[in-house]
This record gives structure tokens, C-alpha cells and sequence, in this order.
């Protein structure tokens, strides 16, 4: 590969395509959008559907969905994705038109540069349908509104887009647990006798508080049965959490009594949610087969007791976020319903 005169190495060593192999498959999300500004006249062509090119939004919307499908040939350094879907949609606002796109993955790497390569793209295609009647439009805030997946989870944009966004694209935006009152209960002999740090406890705080949870308080508590029932059912009583999520004391060590504390006051049991954590557990380290994590009702509370390990509960909130929305639905008496998620439209 030719490299320029003035460079050092040789393009192979400048450029890299990371090596996810080792990574594993997990559900990717991601949302992005961005503008087109568009004179009265021209943007009244386009309401009206009667450009001389065609159907400026129609089209668009197949272009963004296209390109967002061979993004890999168009960015040397992104991996070919296996998509699930993507979708995009164009609104017609006041002054120009707005670009939504998402796309999803079961894959080793995100679906940030697809959504992005399918919103320029239709902001592209509405350009050329355009440009015959006005060459003078302008395309911007092209930007990442949110990703979920992979190791590093939820990200959400500072601003997140929610002063131009649709009633749909709100929901969609909107926090798992907005609203939710939360607790968390750190379970640990070290970090209560002030020998170690509550690492897993701050991260489980400060995933709550990104979800739009509303933490009412946080326990820390030796391994022992008597102490991890006393907190737990105080956040259930007196502080009526909704939530309340554990953390540490589900080995297999001596000390490791978490799941007896809670089994035996429970109202009922959930044995999905710790299925499914050892399942997707075991997809970042083997030996969480061995995880005793779990969850279950004590009164109008939702128990998830989870392990120690900070890495642990980023996993593990990861796979069971996305069940809480419809969890807290069927808990407060509502009926199973098609989740927004799983829709086909935008709408």
C-alpha cells in the first residue's frame, strides 16, 4: 500500500483494523440524526411531494437504509456487520427536514457508523433531489443520540436530542427506569470493615441515576444472613423502593450468603433473571456458571442480588435492563404488550 513521502511507516503500520475476534456477541443499538435546511419554497415541494426528481422522503429513507448496509465498504476501518434492522425515518419540520436513523446488531462491535453513514445518506439524497430548484442548502448536527451494547453499555448524548424529537423517537430515548425508586445494597465483609472500596456499588448508583431512577439509599453490609434481611426488607418497607439491587455475596466462598438471606423472604422467586445472567455471563468469563445471582419479589419490590465484581454488574445490568420497563409494566398490573423496541416503525 503507497504511503506519502512524508510518512514514517507504511500504511499497514499507520492503520489498524481492531481485532475483535475475542469479543462477544451481544445486542448493539444505536440512534442517530441530523438536518437539512431547506428554503419555504423548496421545502414546500417536499411537502407536497412534487419535486421534478421524485419523492424526496421516500427515497431518502431507502438510501439511508442502504448505505447504512454497506457501511463497511465506505469507512475503510469498520467491520462488515450482520444487521438486524434499520430503520430511518424523515420529518418535515419548520425549517428543514430531519433525519432519524437506528440501526441494531447481535454483533462484536457497535452500530454507531451505520446509523450515522444512513442518516447522511438520506441527507444526501434529499440534497440532490433539492439542488435543481436550490443549490443553497445546508446539512448539520449530524450526531451519535445514543448506543447500547457491548462492554461499555449505555451512552447517551449530553443534549439528548429530546428538544426536536418525536413522541416515538422520546420513547425510545427515554430512560428504562424513569421514575423507578431504587436502592443499593453493597454486601461485602472488606468493604464494610473499610479495607476495600465499594467500586460495584458506586457503578450500580451511578447506572440507576443514568436510567432515570430515582436513589433513595444505599447499604453496606457485612456477609451475614441476618444483617443483608434486615436491609433489604427496610428498602422494601421503609423506603417502598421499587428496585432493589444487590451487590456481592453470590460465590461460592464460605461467606458467600447472599442468596440464602433473600430466598427465604421472598414472595416469589424470578428464576429467568438468573438464568439469564450465568447465560450471558458466561459468554465474558466460564466461570460464571458458578454465579449464584438471581432476583425475586419481597412485596411490591423487584430484588436483584448480583456479584461483587464491578465488571460483573456492568455485565449483568447490561443483559437485564432492557426486561425492566416491561418487569415493572407486569408488576404494577399492566398487560404483556409488544415492546416499542420490537417495533417495525418509527411511529
Amino acid at each position: 500500500m503507497e504511503t506519502h513521502s512524508n510518512s514514517p511507516v507504511s500504511a499497514d503500520e499507520a492503520f489498524r483494523m481492531i481485532d475483535v475476534g475475542a469479543k462477544v456477541v451481544t445486542a448493539r443499538r444505536a440512534l442517530a440524526e441530523g438536518w437539512i435546511e431547506l428554503s419555504s419554497t423548496v421545502l414546500e415541494r417536499v411537502k407536497t411531494r412534487t419535486l421534478p426528481k421524485g419523492d424526496a422522503l421516500v427515497l431518502a429513507e431507502v438510501a439511508g437504509i442502504l448505505a447504512a448496509k454497506n457501511t463497511s465498504l465506505l469507512i475503510p476501518l469498520c467491520h462488515p456487520l450482520p444487521l438486524d434492522a434499520v430503520l430511518v425515518r424523515c420529518e418535515v419540520h419548520d425549517h428543514g427536514v430531519r433525519v432519524e436513523a437506528e440501526a441494531r446488531a447481535h454483533a462484536k462491535t457497535g452500530v454507531e457508523m451505520e446509523a450515522l453513514v444512513a442518516v447522511q445518506a438520506a441527507l444526501l439524497t434529499i440534497y440532490d433531489l433539492c439542488k435543481g430548484l436550490d443549490p443553497a442548502l445546508t446539512l448539520g448536527h449530524i450526531r451519535l443520540v445514543r448506543k447500547e451494547g457491548g462492554k461499555s453499555g449505555l451512552w447517551i448524548h449530553p443534549d439528548r436530542a429530546e428538544h426536536s424529537a418525536t413522541p416515538a423517537s422520546q420513547a425510545r430515548l427515554r430512560p428504562k427506569l424513569e421514575g423507578v425508586r431504587a436502592a443499593v445494597v453493597t454486601i461485602s465483609d472488606r468493604c464494610y470493615e473499610g479495607v476495600a472500596e465499594d467500586h460495584s456499588g458506586d457503578w450500580l448508583a451511578d447506572c440507576l441515576e443514568t436510567e432515570g431512577a430515582l436513589l433513595g439509599k444505599r447499604f453496606l453490609v457485612p456477609d451475614d444472613i441476618d444483617s443483608i434481611r434486615q436491609v433489604v426488607s427496610e428498602a422494601a418497607d421503609r423506603i417502598s423502593a421499587d428496585l432493589i439491587v444487590c451487590t456481592g455475596g453470590t460465590g461460592l466462598a464460605p461467606r458467600d450468603r447472599t442468596p440464602e438471606a433473600l430466598l427465604a423472604i421472598f414472595d416469589r422467586q424470578i428464576p429467568g433473571f438468573g438464568e439469564l445472567l450465568r447465560s450471558s455471563g458466561v459468554q465474558h468469563t466460564p466461570t460464571a456458571y458458578l454465579s449464584r445471582s438471581g432476583a425475586g419479589i419481597l412485596g411490591h419490590s423487584l430484588v436483584i442480588y448480583l456479584p461483587g465484581s464491578t465488571k460483573a454488574v456492568r455485565e449483568g445490568m447490561t443483559s437485564i435492563l432492557p426486561l425492566l420497563p416491561h418487569a415493572f409494566h407486569i408488576l404494577r398490573g399492566g398487560q404483556h404488550q409488544k415492546p416499542i423496541e420490537d417495533s417495525v416503525k418509527l411511529d
